[in-house]
């Protein structure tokens, strides 16, 4: 979930249209990109569809992969472990469930309640504000990855387990794309997969932080935070407390530059941190983490221990001839939060689009142009956002009294509620001009508190 105060001021300073809200599921999404095949795309011949490979089977790739397949295009999916388990908090937006038709039991728990810790352990509930229909969805992603990838599978994608290795680009215009790959298959005895190529006009990166698209296009490296997770199975009476509330702590104790959580699963709860600037400590801040929470997991036992890397910005280069990336191949996790699973799967949409409509679906060669549109239609309407949320984090997670000031700042009934207007629908909503006048008062009393506080703890450290 993006944070709070930080979500408003990114609400307050970037007026975005709409690109995704709720509707009746089933209904036709909302804000698609449009546009048209290029006069100078050639026509493919008679009995050819346009053919794309998508690399990466998490929200990113099934979302393309399933969206390229419905408008004709030839789809091939790539996923190198079927039963990934990605360590991510699992927070996905309301509108998400409506947009991408998520069916209700994907979700594990519907939270209504946050509560935001500070460093000196005061805690600020959060969630007062939501309707009685509003919660913030918490998902597994190995159970999300593998229904988007059966639903681009039903749609026609196929969906081959295999880890891509390299491609090589045409020598001559409008010519294939020859991508090699290791097929996994437990028939052929060989443990390392077996050597295949195949043959495409187009390639969709998404295949994560690690990207090898990327390092093949030459997209260019990007500063990482490390995440780290444990799943920890508690007992039914302490796993009660979190049937619809999950919790944020800050300070530098559980991450210098980000924050620890407890969210809640199925039948367990997700407990982690991340850091771009201090890597080597990770699991010191698990431990802090752990600490903070333990009298809500005490008993609990580790089921599961993850650890990833997250992209902290957007790469250098995004797209080279019809090479593209979607999701955290891209980039595409916001700072302040680490929010990704949306914008994984809205770019991996908007990309496939973007190719439908550029290949006349799938009866045209596609362009670079028509994957350009793409990410000028993305950057548009979500560029504003992640350099703003990456200028909040700058200002509110630099020492612990920023940070307590940043939770003092979470109490207030007007942050809380653009906040979930903004996170929940993705979409700003005007707001009251004297409200965001209180505001911006406040911010500043708070940030004003903070280095006072600040100044002192320096001075009794000293």
């Amino acid at each position: 979930m993006a944070s709070l105060s930080s979500s408003a001021a990114a609400a307050r300073a970037t007026f975005m249209p709409s690109s995704c809200q709720s509707r009746p599921a089933g209904g036709g999404r909302m804000a698609r990109l449009v546009t048209r095949a290029a006069a100078s795309s050639p026509k493919l011949p008679s009995g050819r569809r346009l053919r794309v490979a998508v690399v990466g089977g998490g929200p990113a790739g099934g979302a393309a992969a399933e969206a390229l397949a419905k408008g004709g295009v030839e789809t091939v999916l790539i996923e190198r472990k079927l039963d990934n388990c990605k360590p991510c908090g699992g927070a996905i937006p309301l509108c998400m469930v409506s947009e991408f038709d998520l069916p209700l039991d994907l979700i594990d728990r519907k939270v209504r309640k946050m509560k935001m810790i500070s460093p000196s352990n005061v805690a600020v509930d959060i969630g007062g504000t939501l309707a009685p229909h509003e919660y913030i969805g918490m998902i597994r992603r190995e159970v999300l990855d593998a229904y988007l990838r059966s639903r681009a599978e039903g749609a026609g994608a196929e969906v081959v387990n295999g880890l891509f290795l390299r491609y090589e680009a045409p020598k001559e215009p409008n010519g294939s794309y020859l991508v090699h790959y290791n097929h996994y298959d437990s028939s052929s005895g060989k443990a390392g997969g077996e050597k295949r190529t195949f043959e495409v006009d187009a390639i969709v990166g998404a295949d994560g932080a690690n990207s090898r698209v990327a390092k093949e296009m030459g997209a260019g490296d990007y500063e990482y935070a490390i995440a780290f997770q444990e799943r920890v199975k508690i007992p039914d009476d302490k796993m009660k407390y979190y049937e619809e509330r999950a919790e944020m702590y800050v300070g530098d104790d559980v991450s210098p530059d980000f924050y620890g959580w407890v969210f809640p699963k199925c039948d367990h709860v997700a407990v982690g941190t991340g850091t771009v600037t201090h890597k080597p400590d990770i699991k010191k801040f698990q431990a802090a983490t752990r600490l903070r929470a333990k009298d809500r997991i005490e008993g609990g036992k580790i089921i599961r221990v993850e650890a990833h890397p997250i992209p902290e910005h957007p790469r250098p280069k995004r797209v080279a001839g019809r090479v593209t990336l979607v999701g955290d191949a891209a980039g595409y996790v916001t700072k302040c939060s680490g929010e990704g699973i949306y914008f994984a799967a809205k770019s991996g949409l908007m990309c496939a689009e973007a190719i439908v409509a550029g290949s006349a679906n799938g009866t045209r060669m596609v362009e670079e142009s028509d994957l350009r549109k793409y990410l000028a239609e993305f950057d548009r309407l979500y560029w504003p956002t992640y350099k703003v949320l990456d200028v909040l984090q700058k200002v509110f997670y630099r020492s612990n009294a920023a940070r307590e000031a940043f939770v003092e700042m979470c109490a207030d009934d007007y942050v809380q509620k653009m906040t979930f207007d903004s996170y929940l629908y993705k979409r700003v909503v005007p707001g009251n001009p004297l409200d965001d006048i209180k505001l911006a008062v406040n911010t500043i009393g708070s940030l004003v508190r903070a280095t006072a506080l600040r100044r002192e703890m320096e001075k009794v450290s000293l």
